[in-house]
């Protein structure tokens, strides 16, 4: 079967690790999209396995498992990764035992927590600035952020670069905009860890005993979820169900390896 370019998709058959972005790419808040149920049982058929790997931090890891158990998606914690589990990993192995203002949500904080990080409310004497996708921000939070930053030599982190979160009506501020909002008043910008890097997918791919050739990397967004797969050497699929449009695939730089309408015109190349 042939993607909305022409180009042929056999090769999805023979794919084992299928590794899925979340908001716009199997569903809009709480809205799954057609066909992905079905896309993933066919996985699972075929003797593969599927990750969601998302850059969204303002849930945890428990806190998705129960959402997308909610939406009818057989999953636990082993079927997950996300930017604040990278972001874990990073700032143990960077910033071991460092004093980290986190601006995110409540459910950020916890992770964080129970993975062992020194999260503190304080801003004086802070290692470390952590901003995520923050669904619950307020003005003291971001007061309290441009505070640190302007006042203390610290280093400056962020969960992911995204610029928009899609949901129903459209799409509201992600974390990059936020970020956006803050370097308007402080100069600074911060180094992001979740994708594009291509950490996320070497982790779960290595874990499970994957090489790049057998591994797939579906999404919505071009510079976020294309480009962690491309410069991880995994098959990159772009979906137009949430951020990404034909017109930015022609004329821009970063071209996925397939692009269809949807996770269900995936399930009819896998199928095929």
């Amino acid at each position: 079967m042939d993607d909305i370019f022409g180009v042929n998709a056999d090769e999805l058959k023979n794919k084992k690790l299928w590794l899925f972005d979340m908001d716009g790419t199997i569903y809009e808040e709480e809205t799954l999209f057609d066909g992905a149920l079905d896309l993933l049982s066919a996985i699972e058929n075929q003797g593969g396995k599927y990750v969601f790997i998302t850059n969204n931090s303002s849930k945890s890891v428990i806190d998705y498992v129960k959402k997308v158990n909610r939406l009818g998606i057989k999953a636990d914690q082993e079927n997950f990764f996300t930017s604040a589990q990278a972001t874990v990993l990073w700032l143990k192995k960077n910033k071991p035992g460092a004093r980290v203002y986190c601006q995110g949500t409540k459910s950020l904080v916890e992770e964080l927590r129970v993975s062992g990080i020194n999260v503190t409310e304080e801003v004086g004497s802070v290692d470390v600035v952590l901003v995520g996708f923050d669904t619950e921000l307020t003005t003291a939070k971001v007061r309290n952020t441009c505070e640190i930053l302007s006042t203390q030599d610290v280093t400056y982190i962020a969960t992911n670069p995204d610029w928009g979160c899609p949901v129903a009506f459209g799409f509201i501020p992600d974390c990059g905009s936020i970020c956006q909002m803050i370097k308007n008043a402080t100069g600074k910008w911060p180094v992001f860890i979740g994708k594009p890097e291509p950490t996320m997918v070497d982790i779960v791919r290595e874990k499970y005993g994957y090489s790049a050739d057998q591994t797939v990397v579906v999404g919505d967004r071009l510079y976020t979820d294309i480009a962690t797969g491309l410069n991880a050497g995994a098959t990159a699929i772009c979906v137009l169900t949430g951020e990404a449009t034909v017109e930015e695939i022609i004329g821009g730089d970063i071209k996925p390896t397939y692009t269809f309408g949807s996770v269900k015109n995936v399930l009819s190349a896998v199928l095929h």
